[in-house]
C-alpha cells in the first residue's frame, strides 16, 4: 500500500544551472527525508526521488542529491523501497459525530442482511440478549433496497422487543425507526406537534414509529445513553485512524454542532493537543446551531493547522431514496414531492449571513426542486454582496443536469457529489423511486463519502459509471 505524505507548499527543484539558490546553502534542515518514488500530481514535475519535510510541511522535492543539503544530524530517513509516496487524499464531506455514535451499533444494512426478515431477526436476537430496559440500536437500515420497501414500524419493533427501547437509523441518516418505549422515553406522543423541518409519521392519527429529519430525530437521539468523554475521544480517534489507513490526510466534518453544540470544536482541539489526530480536520458549522456559535464567538477560520472552522452548513431537503428529497415531480407511485426545510427567504438569509461573515457555505440539496431553491437563494443572496473567493457548494446535488452546472458556474458555486449514491441507489432511484435515468456518474468536481471514508470506491464509481447491479450510462 502506498504511503501518504501530507503536501504543503512544494517548491520545484530545477536542474543544475537554475537561478534557484542551492539547497545546501539554506539554513533549513528537514525533520524527515523520504527517499524513493514520489508521485507529486504536478504535471511540471510528476515524480521525484526524494522529499524533505519539516514541522509537518514539505520543504522541497527533488533528487536525493538535490535534497541532501537539507539533511541534519537528527533527520529521520524513510526509504520507500518498492512503495510509492502519494499526496494525501481529502475527504470533503464526512459526519464524524454521528459515525462515532453509531459505530458500535447493530449493522442492519442490506449487504449484511440480504432480506428484510434478517434485519428483524437480528434485532429480535439483540433484544433477547439485552437486559430489560436496555436500548437496542441499529444502523444503516435502508428499505429502498428491499423488494416492496418494507419499513421497521413501531408495531414490528414493539413485538420483537417488548421490554426494550429500540432505535434504528436509516443509511441516509434522515430517518429513525423506533418503538413505543423509545417514543415514551423521548416524551413523544401522537399529540406532539411536528417541529419545523421534521415529522413524526402517523397513520390514522397513530404514530408509526418512523421519524423524519433531524429536527424530529433529536429528542430521540437525546434520550439515548450518552457516551463518556473518553468514549467520544477514543471513538473519534479510531474513525480517523481508519480514514488515515485509507490514505486520507484531511477530512471535512460536515455537520458540526448538531449533537454537542460548540463543545464539539473543543473536543477536536483536545484530540489534536493530545497528539491523537492522524488527519487534519476542517469543520462545517450547522446553521441550526447558529445561536450556540454566536454565543461561543466562533468565527470563520478559527483554529490551527490541525483543526479549523471553515464552513457553514444548511440542509435544504431530505433523502431521495427516503422520498423526502424535494422534487419538481411526485415520486413514483405517490402524490408526494418531498419537502424543503427552508422557505426561499430563510435560505437566502442564511446564505447571506454566512457569506458576509467569511464562511464557505455548504447547502445540502438532493432533489431537483431543492437544487432550484438553493441556486436561486445563492443567486439572490450573493447579488450585491462583497465578492469573496469562498467556493460555496451544493452538497450531494443528486438530481442535476448541465443547465444546473452552467448556473452554478455563473454564480461561482461548486457541486460536491455523494458519488456512491449512484453506486448503491442508482437502480432503485431509476426503477422504483424517481422513474428517471440515474444521475450522471462522471464528474470533475469534488466527490465524497459522507460516512465511512472509502476514497477508492468513490473514485471507481465515476470512472466505471456503474451501480451495484448494472452500468449507469454509456461513457
Amino acid at each position: 500500500m502506498a504511503q501518504m505524505i501530507t503536501p504543503g507548499a512544494v517548491p520545484e527543484i530545477r536542474a543544475s544551472g537554475s537561478n534557484r539558490p542551492a539547497l545546501g546553502a539554506r539554513p533549513d534542515r528537514a525533520d524527515l527525508l523520504v527517499l524513493g518514488t514520489i508521485v507529486t500530481m504536478n504535471p511540471a514535475q510528476p515524480e521525484a526521488g526524494a522529499l524533505a519535510v519539516r514541522n509537518g510541511r514539505v520543504l522541497a522535492l527533488g533528487s536525493p542529491d538535490e535534497i541532501a543539503g537539507l539533511r541534519g544530524p537528527d533527520t529521520e530517513i524513510e526509504k520507500l523501497g518498492a512503495q510509492v509516496a502519494l499526496p494525501g487524499l481529502i475527504e470533503p464531506h464526512m459526519h464524524l459525530w454521528s459515525t462515532v455514535i453509531f459505530d458500535s451499533w447493530l449493522d442492519c444494512s442490506p449487504p449484511v442482511n440480504p432480506v428484510f426478515g434478517t434485519v428483524v431477526e437480528r434485532l429480535r436476537h439483540a433484544a433477547r440478549t439485552a437486559c430489560p430496559g436496555q436500548w437496542v440500536t441499529g444502523k444503516l437500515f435502508d428499505p429502498s433496497l428491499y423488494p416492496g420497501e418494507p419499513v421497521l414500524t413501531a408495531a414490528i419493533l414493539d413485538r420483537i422487543a417488548p421490554q426494550n427501547p429500540v432505535l434504528v437509523v436509516n443509511a441516509s441518516m434522515h430517518f429513525l425507526y423506533v418503538n413505543s418505549k423509545a417514543l415514551a422515553l423521548a416524551h413523544i406522543t401522537a399529540q406532539t406537534p411536528d417541529p419545523p423541518g421534521g415529522s413524526y409519521l402517523r397513520a390514522g392519527g397513530v404514530l408509526t414509529g418512523v421519524v423524519s429529519e433531524m429536527a424530529a430525530m433529536m429528542p430521540l437521539l437525546d434520550a439515548l445513553p450518552k457516551l463518556t468523554h473518553d468514549e467520544l475521544l477514543d471513538g473519534l480517534a479510531a474513525i480517523l485512524a481508519r480514514a488515515a489507513s485509507a490514505g486520507v490526510t484531511k477530512v471535512h466534518e460536515a455537520g458540526t454542532g448538531g449533537l454537542l453544540g460548540a463543545s464539539e470544536l473543543d473536543i477536536l482541539h483536545g484530540l489534536a493537543a493530545a497528539g491523537r489526530l492522524p488527519t487534519r480536520i476542517t469543520t462545517a458549522q450547522l446553521d441550526q446551531a447558529r445561536a450556540a456559535w454566536e454565543q461561543a464567538g466562533v468565527r470563520a477560520g478559527d483554529g490551527d493547522d490541525m483543526v479549523r472552522a471553515t464552513s457553514w452548513k444548511l440542509i435544504a431537503d431530505g433523502s431521495n431514496q427516503g422520498r423526502t428529497g424535494y422534487q419538481r415531480e411526485p415520486y413514483l407511485g405517490s402524490a408526494e414531492r418531498g419537502a424543503a426545510n427552508y422557505t426561499a427567504d430563510q435560505l437566502q438569509e442564511a446564505i447571506r449571513y454566512a457569506h458576509d461573515r467569511g464562511w464557505q457555505v455548504m447547502v445540502h440539496a438532493n432533489g431537483d426542486a431543492a437544487i432550484d431553491l438553493t441556486l436561486e437563494a445563492y443567486e439572490k443572496a450573493l447579488a450585491g454582496a462583497e465578492p469573496k473567493d469562498l467556493r460555496h457548494r451544493i452538497e450531494h446535488c443528486s438530481i442535476a443536469d448541465d443547465g444546473y452546472f452552467r448556473r452554478m458556474a455563473a454564480a461561482g458555486i461548486s457541486p460536491s457529489f455523494l458519488m456512491n449514491h449512484v453506486y448503491y441507489w442508482g437502480k432503485a432511484l431509476r426503477d422504483n423511486i424517481l422513474a428517471r435515468n440515474e444521475p450522471t456518474a462522471s464528474t470533475p468536481w469534488p466527490v465524497h463519502c459522507a460516512t465511512a471514508c472509502a476514497p477508492r470506491s468513490t473514485a471507481i464509481t465515476p470512472s466505471r459509471r456503474s451501480t451495484r447491479s448494472a452500468r449507469c450510462r454509456p461513457p
